[in-house]
């Protein structure tokens, strides 16, 4: 495993993934109000051999999705925690390199470090490289394979 690039994928998708918790939060209540509209399935009809009928199938699928959306949810969040307490971990110059060169990554952000640090382009990359190191290391005690 490259561990080196596995913290750097953790750092890119960061944003999103702190996104998705508001995201899925919206998504689950809109299932639950949902859910409260769904007619309940009728008994007095035959179902076709072996089969359910439709409105069974939207209760189904209803509650599917919603305890599949809460699972993910759960597991975003601990995600979320494990980067959280490694960044914590760092100086902030660290953490303002690795937010500039991969969390906010846009066009330019290399020479705005270059100027908040009054240093030249590539000891930002030295330093880029060492933030990585400590991020690295904090997340999972091994730098290389």
């Amino acid at each position: 495993m490259d561990f080196k690039k596995e913290a750097i994928y953790k750092l890119q998708c960061y944003n999103a993934k702190r996104e998705s918790i508001a995201n899925t939060e919206a998504e689950i209540k809109r299932l639950e109000a949902e859910l409260g509209r769904i007619r309940s399935a009728t008994t007095d009809s035959t179902p076709v051999s072996g089969g359910t009928n439709q409105r069974e199938d939207m209760l189904i699928n209803n509650i599917a999705l919603r305890i599949e959306l809460k699972a993910a949810q759960a597991d975003t969040v601990e995600w979320l925690r494990i980067v959280d307490d490694a960044l914590r971990s760092l100086n902030d110059t660290d953490r303002r390199i690795l937010d500039l060169m991969y969390m906010h990554r846009a066009k330019g952000n290399v020479d705005r470090l270059c100027e908040e640090l009054h240093i030249e382009k590539p000891t930002a990359y030295r330093w880029r490289d060492n933030a990585l190191r400590h991020f690295t290391m904090a997340m999972y005690g091994i730098t290389e394979t």
